[in-house]
């Protein structure tokens, strides 16, 4: 494991609680110490406990913060090509291969009429303590794409997750594939 490094938030950021997903502030000026850079986004401590940071508050902590930038259909409608790019963007913290990849997302369901996004997902195990942490990086990034003003992630362990679910591409990455 790489050393810890500590850093002082140069702006206030939010970050959630590992591994119960709860949000919080941490504010500009506070020491905190970067234990992993994984996947883009950071865990850090913080007054005792383990937080992490999305990838595009980065700048909060003095790292090059990760841009997601999706062009607004004209007609007001959801990109579901735009909803999976972001879902790409979202990495395991444990895995470094994001969750399309890893095949931890079963169903995107949009209601246009209500801008709302739905998304069926599972965790590698049932017990990943990481399952509220992941929710909640599925919820910020979806909800950055436009149009969309509501999302609502549901945590299913039917069928349950396999490495067989993994693209090849991820499989080869995490050196699965033989």
């Amino acid at each position: 494991m790489a050393a810890q490094k500590m850093v002082v938030t140069e702006r206030d950021c939010t970050a959630r609680l590992v591994p119960a997903g709860d949000k919080t502030v941490i504010r500009e000026g506070e020491f905190v110490s970067i234990t992993q850079e994984l996947g883009g986004n950071y865990t850090i401590t913080w007054q005792g406990n383990m937080y992490r940071i999305d990838g595009t508050d980065a700048d909060a902590i003095g790292r090059k913060p990760q841009v997601l930038n999706f062009e607004a259909p004209a007609d007001g409608t959801i990109s579901e090509q735009q909803v999976w790019d972001a879902m790409e963007t979202i990495y395991d913290p444990e895995i470094p291969i994001n969750l399309v990849s890893l095949g931890l997302i079963y169903k995107v369901d949009i209601d246009q009429d209500n801008h709302k996004v739905s998304v069926q997902m599972t965790l590698t195990a049932p017990g990943c303590g990481m399952g509220p942490v992941l929710v909640g990086d599925v919820e910020y990034r979806v909800g950055m794409v436009p149009h969309v003003n509501d999302v609502e992630v549901e945590l299913v362990f039917d069928p349950p997750w396999s490495r067989e679910m993994m693209s090849e591409e991820a499989q080869l990455e995490a050196g699965l594939f033989f």
